[in-house]
Order: structure tokens, then sequence, then C-alpha cells
């Protein structure tokens, strides 16, 4: 493959190390060879966030440990970007070696975001890559997806060959095992897609046939030859201490979303937040040791150089060995100017110690997250705290020197009032009163609370399925009444858009269907839809009617419970029965209590039986 020249135009652009693929720790491997298997991991947006995406960076990791294999990395070009390569004939291409990715041998997608899906279209098309799967050939690379967004990746189906569900760590490497054994075989390209369909966690949409009632709900998802599972269901590692995990990670050369070393410590969650798709995808929980963590930390601050280390997980004040860890960091790093960060802490079990002790490097702002203004609403999400969690969390944090702490809502919750969106502000106000009360009656420095809320979207797989998005206009409303409530010089209100909010509603609940409403946004321009400077309804509105579906059907419309949804043969662990069981418990505002104390029957054990998992 040729090398595409790009002297000619990173003078012309903004931020040219986006695309330049010699970072430190980046792999380059020999091209030449013939049997080398060219994979293209593809992230659609900007370089700064998918740099930022600790999935990549493992899968990367993974696949070029491989013998055979050179896994490269993709990223969505900027607008200025693209338009030099469109006007200079420079096709997509693979950061390390510079050779188009049309002639990669697999080109794989990780979906985070619904709102990304026009930038695949878009990437495909400047590679080269017929955008529909079935106008590809002979020849062609085989698209695949993953991430949190390939369980309902029905509304991408006419794009891609095969969606990878669960974790990739081993299935790709299986993926990359059938491919070298297809290619040898000669068979053709719809054999290497029986082939695959066979590995767990693979699931190949072109072998299931969906039916529609009249009232255009799903009726069935059926397979439509042998070798594809009724049922396909996703994959899971086993164990956490075991799984690779890299010894190196890519530094880049220009500042991005997570300018950090990003320590991985546990997978899934046991809280059950009832809107929290995440919270029941990646179940069961599994923790990687203490051990475990020092020996990757130890290369990690050898092979990067970074000066922070952030903890990561779905909440991570849940780790079994926080406080353990966290005295060894501090300890090792803290004389190294080596910083520590702890993002998803919970108000129910966080600890001011623990807090204290990372601040001595420096002090990080605190960032909670109640999500409901009331105790009644609290209850209704099954978030599982209290407002005397946040007063006493916020009093101890203002004692220890804190000046900022931010409070993330979300509105349109099932079942929301008003009085639920008043509790928002009286919580606000709350803050601001213990924070004088600490300093007997003054402010001291610059003291803030930010409040920022996001438009509820109901997401596959969670107890709020079922349940509609609010009206724009009602979203719009509620927004403009907090402003009106949080009016003091103390507190800052941040607002999502709420029309970016929609659209994410409509492709996380979508079918098939609307494959060919992508396929028009794009033709209309779409693209960077996550990006509020590029987003443009009326291109959507427009697309969707052309296409004769309707907005509202995906996204403001109350499902019954026995309705057929077209993820529904998707198996993730945790049953419909479940899900239900908890959506009735929400309306009752009944809690679930959290699964460390006692198994509540999500379905996941029957899941993995024999595992020992869960």
């Amino acid at each position: 493959m040729e090398k595409v020249d790009l002297k000619r135009i990173l003078k012309k652009v903004e931020k040219p190390a986006r695309y330049l693929g010699n970072e430190i720790n980046a792999v380059h491997k020999d091209t030449s060879n013939p049997e080398l298997v060219r994979y293209a991991h593809c992230f659609p947006d900007l370089y700064e966030v998918g740099m930022s995406h600790l999935g990549s960076h493992i899968l990367y990791d993974v696949i070029n440990k491989e013998e055979g294999v050179f896994c490269e990395r993709v990223y969505a070009p900027q607008v200025d970007m693209e338009e030099k390569m469109r006007e200079n004939n420079i096709p997509l291409f693979g950061l390390e070696s510079r050779e188009s990715i049309r002639h990669f041998d697999i080109v794989a997608f990780t979906l985070q975001y619904e709102l990304c899906y026009t930038n695949i279209l878009n990437m495909l098309d400047l590679a080269g890559i017929p955008l529909l799967k079935e106008d590809r050939k002979e020849g062609d690379p085989f698209v695949l997806v993953g991430g949190s967004c390939a369980y309902n990746s029905e509304p991408m189906t006419d794009f891609i060959d095969a969606a990878l569900l669960g974790e990739g760590e081993e299935m790709n490497i299986e993926v990359i095992n059938e491919y070298k054994a297809w290619k040898k075989s000669g068979e053709p390209r719809e054999k290497f897609l029986e082939r695959i369909a066979k590995i767990e966690g693979v699931y190949v949409p072109s072998f299931y046939d969906v039916e529609y009632n009249e009232d255009q709900t799903v009726k069935s998802v059926t397979p439509n030859r042998e070798c594809a599972n009724p049922h396909p269901r996703k994959r899971i590692i086993r164990d956490m201490n075991k799984v690779e995990y890299p010894e190196r990670f890519i530094v880049p050369y220009i500042d991005t979303v997570h300018d950090r070393i990003v320590l991985e410590i546990f997978r899934g969650c046991t809280r059950g937040c009832r809107f929290c798709q995440a919270g029941m995808i990646y179940r069961p929980i599994r923790e990687k040791n203490f051990a475990r963590l020092k020996e990757i930390l130890e290369k990690l601050i050898k092979t990067t150089g970074y000066d922070e280390i952030s903890l990561v997980s779905l909440s991570t004040s849940d780790y079994s060995q926080l406080a353990e860890l966290t005295d060894y960091l501090v300890e090792e790093y803290a004389s190294k100017n080596v910083g520590i960060s702890l993002p998803s802490l919970r108000l129910d079990n966080f600890s001011m110690e623990i807090a204290n002790k990372i601040q001595k490097v420096r002090k990080s702002g605190l960032t909670f997250a109640p999500e409901a203004g009331s105790q009644r609403l609290r209850d209704v999400i099954n978030k599982g705290i209290t407002e005397e969690d946040l007063t006493r969390a916020s009093r101890q944090a203002f004692e220890m020197g804190w000046n900022n702490i931010k409070l993330y809502f979300m509105i349109g919750l099932p079942t929301e009032t008003y009085d639920d969106l008043d509790g928002i502000s009286d919580l606000a106000y709350e803050v601001v009163d213990i924070y004088k009360d600490v300093h007997n009656g003054k402010f001291k420095g610059k003291f803030n609370v930010t409040v920022s809320t996001s438009t509820f979207v109901p997401k596959p797989f969670t107890p709020f399925q079922w349940n509609p998005q609010d009206m724009k206009s009602s979203v719009v409303e509620k927004q403009r009444h907090l402003v009106r409530k949080l009016k003091n010089r103390n507190i800052t209100y941040n607002y999502h858009d709420s029309d970016t909010s929609l659209m994410e509603a409509v492709f996380a609940r979508g079918d098939r269907r609307l494959g060919k409403v992508l396929l028009r946004a794009h033709e209309l321009g779409a693209k960077f839809d996550g990006w509020d400077e590029h987003f443009d309804l009326e291109i959507w509105k427009q697309a969707m009617e052309e296409c004769g579906l309707d907005i509202s059907f995906y996204a403001h419309r109350t499902r019954e419970l026995d309705e057929v949804f077209p993820w529904d043969h998707i198996d993730v662990g945790v049953s419909k029965k479940f899900l239900i069981r908890e959506a009735k418990k929400a309306l009752n505002e009944e809690i679930t209590p959290d699964c460390r104390k006692g198994c509540n029957g999500c379905g996941i054990n029957v899941h993995d039986i024999g595992r020992g998992l869960c």
C-alpha cells in the first residue's frame, strides 16, 4: 500500500499533531508482509476524545501483541482536515502507517455514543469503503462495531457486518484468528461471517429477520440460518487479574480530554440505578486485586511520564481495597509529585479521610451526583443516597478546605414533578448555607457550587426502557424554571441541549428501519452530531420525514410491558423479567438494595452459571 502524503496539508489545519501517529509508545510494524492482517481500530470522534477512551488503549495493546496482526488507530478528522483531504484526494488512513484503510482487512468502530453514528458513515465515505454492507465485495474490509451502543446496533445494521457484544480482549483475537483461517481457505465473503457467528459475543445482524406489527412495533426477530444463535450473548472476561492490560499508554503531543494514567480497578456495578445502562450491561462486578494494580501502575509510571493517576470504574468508591490502594499511592508517589484523582464518587460511602490523603499533592475538585432533587425521586431511580449523605460530605469537604463542589442531576426522569425540580435548588442553597456555617457566616475566597443537569434518555436494558422522554417544550420549561430558582452569585447552573438528547433517545431505542434515516442525514451533511456547534435538528427532522418515520414514535412513546423490543433477542445477562420487576418497583418508589448485600435475582447468575462470577 502507498502512504498518503500529508506534508502539503498539515500546515493548513488546526492541531496537525492529531494526524501524525508517531507519539511515544505508538506501535509500528513492517507493512510489506502480504500475510499481515491489517486491523483499523476506529473511534468516530476527534483524536482528543478517542485518545481518552480506555477501551481503545486496551484493544490496541492486546491486538498488537498478536503475531501477524497490525492494529492501527483511526479518528474522525476535524472539519478543516476533512476538507483538505477531500480537496487533495487523500483517503482516511491509519495513523501509524499512513496507509489507506480502504485496503485493510478489518475496520472496527467503537460505539460509545449514538450521535457518533453519522461520523461512522462519513469516515467510511472518506475511506472509499462502500457504506452499505450489501455493496461490499470480495476484497473489501469487514466492518465491525463494539462498545456499549453495540448492544442495540439495529440502527446500524445496513452498514455493519457484525457487532461484538461485551468485553473484547479475547473476542477480538478469536475473530482475527477466524479471519486468518478464512483467508487461507479461499471461501466467499459470507463464510467468514458464518465462522465468527459461532463465537460467543459475535452478532451478525444480516443472519436475523425482523417482522413488524401493524402498529409499527417489532413482532419478532428470528435467525435465518443455522449458525446464528437465537439469543447472542455478551462476552465476559472472567478473571480481571489475568486479562491483558497496557503496560504503556500512547502519550499524545497535544492535550486530550483525559491526559493522565488511567488505572481500571474493577468492572461492573452492583448499585442498580434504574436509569443507568452501564450498571446493567457491565454486570457482574469483577475487581482487580491490589497486587495486580501495583504491578500495572509501576510499569505505566515508567513508560509514560504522566504526573496524575486516575482510578477508574463505574463506582470507584465501591472498590473493596480502596483505602489500602490510596495509602500506597500517596506513600509511593506523593513525594514524586504524582497526583491522584477519584472520579465517580458516591455520597453514601464517600470518605473524606481518603479525599484528604489524595489532595496532598494537588487539590482537585469534588463532584457528586445526587441525580434527583427529592428523596422520593431518588428512591424511584434507586439511587440509594439521602440528603443527609450530601450535607455530611459537603460539610466535611468545606472543613478540610474545599471551596468548590459540582452537583450533577437529571431532569425528565420518570414521575418527576416540579417539587422534585425545586429540590435541586434547595440542595444547592443548602450546600451554600453549609459553607457559610463552616466559615462563620462568611465566604472565604472564591466559593462556588456548580449545578449541572442533563436530560433523561431512556436506554435499552434498563428498567426505564419503557418510559418516554420528555417533550422538548417540557424540558425547556424545566430548564428555565431552574435558571430562575438558581440565581445566586455563588451558584453556577449549566444544562445540556435538549435537541441532542432527543436524537440520542431516538437511536438508543431505535430499530433497523432507522438505517435509511442515518444514510439520508449523512447525505444532508450531518456529522459530529455530539457537538452542539455541528448538530442540526432540522436535518434529522427532514431525514425522518423523508423516510416516513416519526421521532415521537421512538422518543416520546410509552412502551407496553409486553412489547417486543428491537434488542430483546440479545442476551446481556440481566433478564427482562428483572427489568420489569424493577420498573414496577420504581412506580411504587421502592428501593432495591446493593447486590453486594444479597442477590436480587437479575439473571446474571443464570447467564454465567458455572463461572462463579457473581
